[in-house]
């Protein structure tokens, strides 16, 4: 009789790529901390949020005043902490309402965009990964 094979490796999560694939654990939620990049403010707590994959388009990240005085222009992003609850956040800000769209902003600098809310569905808050830093 054959020794029994040993279980092949868990996969990562499926929708983590692999440059993200360092803040991703098993379960798919945040490894790190999610901070700002601009001011170091910390937005989420390890564990708060799960990768999701969605391609959104958000204005060109700058300081409030600055964003109202340029206009538009933006980038696409397409890897995202998926929040289902916005009281998970420990620091975070939301600009008025673009729309059915309210913007996540960091509450200390107003730096931002950083992620995106649409009020069309109440539990989805996404922070864009490239436009934040983990620790």
């Amino acid at each position: 009789m054959e020794p029994a094979a040993a279980p092949p490796p868990s996969p990562p999560p499926p929708a983590a790529a692999p440059g993200s694939a360092e803040l991703v654990c098993a379960q798919g939620r945040n490894l790190k901390a999610v901070l700002c990049q601009r001011c170091g403010s910390r937005v989420l707590l390890p564990g708060a949020a799960t990768f999701a994959r969605r391609e959104l388009l958000l204005p060109a990240m700058r300081k409030k005043a600055a964003a109202a005085a340029a206009g538009g222009g933006g980038d696409v992003v397409r890897e995202h902490w998926l929040v289902r609850d916005m009281f998970s956040f420990e620091n975070v800000g939301f600009t008025r309402d673009v729309g059915n769209v309210k913007f996540l902003v960091c509450a200390d600098c107003e730096a931002g965009p950083i992620g995106w809310h649409c009020l069309d569905d109440k539990d989805s808050f996404y922070v864009a990964l490239e436009r934040v830093a983990h620790e």
